[in-house]
């Protein structure tokens, strides 16, 4: 199953929001990836296990994500100013799932950050998850995603994206 939305960050049109660079959304969104507490409710803490760079300028990442005595292993992988993956590990609890944000600049200043998601439906964690539940998973993701992009305003406006 996938499941994906866009989130406006830049509109030239409308001058109550700032304009945020490239550089700026992809500090962010680098951020979120090494130090996930940040943006994620309930996360304890990471440990990142490997940290390599490949020829092409990609970033490899093996981390553990401590939700109490819940531990999510996954990998990240780092595009620089174009988009980052996540790939979870399947566990008895959660499904092998694939994050993906990648940012989007249609014309000059006009960014977007499409987010999305998959995950395997034959998955025997994702086998007895209700409707009602798969609907509420993405919901959280969504919601998730629109904190992110406003801790990415915040810290932009306070110098640090």
């Amino acid at each position: 199953m996938r499941f994906e939305h866009i989130i406006q960050i830049n509109a030239p049109q409308d001058l109550t929001l700032p304009l945020l660079s490239r550089e700026q959304v992809w500090r962010g969104l680098a951020l979120r990836i090494y130090d996930p507490a940040h943006f994620i409710v309930g996360l304890e803490g990471c440990a990142i296990r490997e940290h390599h760079h490949d020829d092409q300028g990609r970033e490899y990442l093996a981390r553990t994500l401590h939700f109490g005595s819940f531990e999510v292993h996954d990998a990240a992988t780092l595009e620089p100013l174009q988009q980052t993956r996540i790939d979870v590990e399947a566990t008895d609890r959660w499904p092998a799932c694939t994050a993906i944000a990648r940012i989007e600049e249609p014309e000059a200043d006009s960014i977007f950050v499409r987010f999305s998601y998959e995950w395997n439906d034959a998955d025997a964690a994702e086998q007895v998850l209700s409707d009602d539940e798969r609907m509420l998973r993405q919901q959280a993701y969504q919601a998730m995603d629109m904190d992110t992009v406003a801790r990415i305003r915040e810290l932009a406006a306070g110098g640090n994206a």
